[in-house]
């Protein structure tokens, strides 16, 4: 029996040889893997022993030879390729050991271009898709946690079929995963003359890892995992217990949110919902407003918040119980303070305001569907004021802050606002109306003078809701065969009526 060991991560290969040696096999190795070898004394014959030609290029040539090839590929059970075997004096190769350039680490690591391309692995990925088609006859390990697994299993007549198709599958996966990151890593290059904005792609090929094993899913009889994706807003966890299912969907949705308002900005959310957003002068302020809109509803909730966390805001989000606070930075003294809780967890994101999201998908039957992100508020262009009674300059800024706030909750959803903080929010509501009256309830005496903000368009028993609570200035989309209906009613009460011809569905 033959094994050819050829690994850029070199753990453990020692051991593993000795021991493959132990049971009778005999070692053939490459480059920095035979020099190992040969360090440590483990009897190898180096590959150009085996075809007869040297190594390439830096080394960029040293497998990809039919003697290699044959050996790993031939059929044992085909008198024919056992001809060839003997007629081209290929020796059979029965166990490939291959681990590949690191083509990631370099790729996180920030390396230039042409370090990266010398880190793309050729003759690698093919002997172990040689050996994993082969599987049959031939053994692929590429992962050296399971070298004491294969030594076991070959000591104790383990190595049956089902043991060898698992090595093949994860084989592959990690082939798939490897060419993945380079397929990615190529297409996001600016200057590829393929690449178009208004296009959408034949394929889509992404890749995940696996971080972490969860506590639980949404629920606790669900098992969970966190695998990591390409990072575009990598963050770090500064204090607290590990970050569950529901937190980490929970915090997409409120540093999504957040990141809309240039102004400092909180944004407060709970099952994925905001529960309260506000603006400021400072974050301190802007925490207040969100806080106040739903005091109840914020306990136990997630806070997204774009400007760094200072020791005056630290000291409020310390009075309630809150899973997670994210932030682009802390203040050494806000740190200090929040770290005094042992289970709330604290996130720096420092590109948090800068992040951008291309695409949104969702799963459904058979597959996926893909949108664009819903990256803009409003066409200016398209904005109408159509109503007699124009909006005031302080009514406009407000109307804009409601219809950010609006874009990030559930549809049907509503907001009702009032000097830059959500009053009452109305969301995932079958029936507009039904959301407006919850956000109404929910505003209670401070609704005089407030505005509303609608994802989508209503008709005029909106209208009456809102004008009887006392709303007079409303935005939403337009776009009704109902809209002359409501613009009349608006004229007969003296309210504001302005439509954005754009909706914000979050379903």
């Amino acid at each position: 029996m033959r094994a050819l060991i050829s690994v850029y991560d070199k753990e453990g290969i020692v051991e593993f040889a000795n021991n493959l040696i132990g049971l009778g096999w005999e070692i053939i190795s490459t480059g920095g893997s035979y020099k190992t070898l040969c360090q440590n004394k483990v009897p190898c014959k180096e590959v150009q022993e085996i075809t007869g030609q040297r190594e390439i290029f830096g080394g960029r040539v040293k497998t990809l030879h039919p003697k290699i090839h044959g050996g790993i590929l031939y059929r044992r059970d085909e008198e024919e390729d056992q001809k060839i075997l003997q007629e081209e004096k290929i020796l059979p190769i029965d166990m490939v050991v291959n681990n590949l350039y690191p083509f990631e680490m370099c790729l996180n690591e920030g390396k230039s271009h042409d370090e990266l391309i010398e880190k793309i692995d050729i003759g690698g990925p093919a002997m172990i898709r040689a050996a994993a088609k082969n599987y049959r006859d031939v053994f692929i390990v590429t992962d050296p946690s399971d070298y004491n697994k294969i030594i076991d299993a070959l000591k104790n007549n383990k190595a049956d079929i089902k043991f060898r198709e698992a090595l093949a599958a994860k084989a592959f996966k990690i082939t798939s995963h490897y060419d993945t990151l380079i397929s990615t890593y190529f297409s996001s290059l600016e200057n590829s003359s393929l690449n178009t904005d208004d296009e959408f792609l034949k394929t889509i090929n992404h890749t995940y890892e696996l971080e972490n094993i969860l506590r639980y899913g949404e629920n606790p009889h669900q098992r969970a995992a966190f695998y990591r994706g390409e990072e575009i807003a990598a963050y770090k966890k500064l204090h607290g217990k590990e970050i569950s299912y529901n937190n980490l969907y929970d915090m997409f949705a409120a540093v999504k949110a957040v990141k809309e308002f240039e102004v400092p900005a909180v944004v407060a959310v709970k099952h994925t919902n905001p529960c309260g957003i506000g603006i400021g002068k400072d974050v301190k302020e802007a925490f207040i407003k969100a806080r106040d809109c739903d005091d109840e509803s914020i306990f136990g909730g997630i806070i997204a918040i774009n400007r760094k966390v200072t020791e005056d805001l630290a000291k409020l989000l310390y009075e309630i119980f809150l899973e997670i606070v994210v932030a682009p930075t802390f203040s050494k003294e806000a740190l200090e303070i929040l770290e005094g809780k042992k289970n709330i967890r604290l996130i720096e994101m420092p590109n948090l305001n800068d992040f951008k999201i291309k695409y949104s998908a969702k799963e459904v039957l058979n597959g996926i569907i893909l949108q664009e992100y819903d990256n803009i508020l409003w066409d200016e262009k398209n904005l109408k004021f159509v109503s007699k009674r124009k909006p005031t300059e302080e009514e406009l800024k407000e109307l804009k802050f409601a219809f950010e706030c609006v874009k990030y909750t559930a549809s049907n959803s509503v907001v009702i606002a009032k000097d830059g903080g959500t009053l009452g929010i109305g969301q995932g509501q079958t029936k507009r109306s039904w959301a407006v009256e919850e956000a109404i309830e929910r505003a209670g005496e401070k609704i005089k003078g407030s505005v509303l903000a609608s994802d989508g368009f209503f008709f005029v028993d909106t209208m009456e809701l809102l004008y009887k609570a006392g709303v007079k200035a409303i935005i939403q989309p337009g776009g009704s065969v109902k809209d002359k209906d409501v613009i009349e009613y608006a004229d007969e009460h003296n309210m504001t009526l302005v439509f954005t011809g754009l909706r914000h569905f979050r379903h």
